[in-house]
C-alpha cells in the first residue's frame, strides 16, 4: 500500500548512513504515510546502514504503534515528528539530525550565516529553537517547535542538530544535504576569523534564494535519484 514511500524512507537512511550523517542509533527520519494519519520511522536500537522497508514502524498520530514492536518506539521521535506532522499538512517527511557540523552552528549566536550557495538556500528561510532537554512531553517540547518552526521547512535546534523537512522524502533530503554542507563550509570559514568573511549583500541573497528554489520543478528529485543510483545501485532490500 505505501510501499514506494517506505522504499524511499528506507533509502534515506541508506544514503545518510552512507555519508556519516548518522549519529549511532539516535536522531530519526520519518514519512508520512498515504492515509495522512500516521507516519513510518525506524526501530530504536537500530543503524541507519540497517534500516529496511519492513523494519519501519508505523506509528499513528495519537502514539499507537500500528506495525512494528512497541518496544522499538522512540518516545523522543514521536513528539518531535506527530506534533509537526498534526500542525503542518504540507510537510510529508521530516529528517532530524545530529551531525558534527550541524551541532557546531546550532550553538553559534549569529546561526546559519549566508557564507555559501549552499546557505543560500536558506536565506530567511532558517528558523531556532533554544534547547530544553530531551522532546519528551508535547505541550513543553512538541508544541514549542511547532510554533518556532511556524512556516519554514529547516529549523535548528540550538546546542542540538537540526530538522529539515519537505512535502517530498526528496525535497527532506535536498535540505538536508545542502544544509550540512552550508555548515561544514561555516565551521571552516570562521577560522579565518568572522572579520575576514565575505557576506553577499541582502538583495543578492534575496535573489538568489529565489533562484535557487526554483532553478527546478520537484525540488530534490533529481538528487534523490542520483542519490539512490549512485551509491545504492547494487543494493537490494531484503
Amino acid at each position: 500500500m505505501d510501499t514506494e514511500i517506505k522504499r524511499k524512507l528506507a533509502l534515506s537512511y541508506r544514503i545518510i548512513a552512507k555519508f556519516s550523517m548518522d549519529d549511532l542509533t539516535y536522531t530519526h527520519l520519518s514519512a508520512r504515510s498515504s492515509s495522512g494519519e500516521s507516519f513510518y520511522i525506524f526501530p530504536f536500537g537500530s543503524l541507519f546502514s540497517e534500516v529496511t522497508p519492513d523494519s519501519l514502524l508505523e506509528v499513528s498520530l495519537d502514539g499507537k504503534v500500528l506495525q512494528g514492536r512497541e518496544d522499538q518506539y522512540n518516545r523522543t521521535g514521536y513528539v518531535i515528528h506527530c506534533n509537526l506532522y498534526r500542525a503542518r499538512q504540507d510537510i510529508n517527511a521530516i529528517f532530524h539530525l545530529h551531525t558534527i557540523a550541524g551541532v557546531a552552528v546550532s550553538v553559534m549566536k549569529f546561526g546559519l550565516l549566508p557564507l555559501s550557495q549552499f546557505a543560500l538556500h536558506f536565506y530567511n528561510l532558517v528558523s531556532y529553537h533554544d534547547y530544553d532537554s530531551l522532546a519528551l512531553d508535547h505541550v513543553q517540547h512538541g508544541q514549542k517547535m511547532v510554533r518556532d518552526l511556524d512556516s519554514n521547512k529547516v529549523m535548528i535546534l540550538r546546542n542540538h542538530g537540526t530538522i529539515t523537512a519537505g512535502a517530498t522524502i526528496e525535497e527532506a533530503m535536498f535540505y538536508t544535504r545542502h544544509l550540512e554542507k552550508a555548515c561544514r563550509v561555516q565551521v571552516e570559514a570562521l577560522r579565518a576569523g568572522y572579520e575576514n568573511l565575505i557576506i553577499p549583500d541582502a538583495a543578492i541573497c534575496q535573489q538568489a534564494v529565489k533562484d535557487l528554489l526554483t532553478f527546478e520543478k520537484n525540488l530534490g528529485y533529481r538528487d534523490f535519484a542520483a542519490l539512490t543510483r549512485g551509491l545504492l545501485k547494487n543494493y537490494e532490500f531484503s
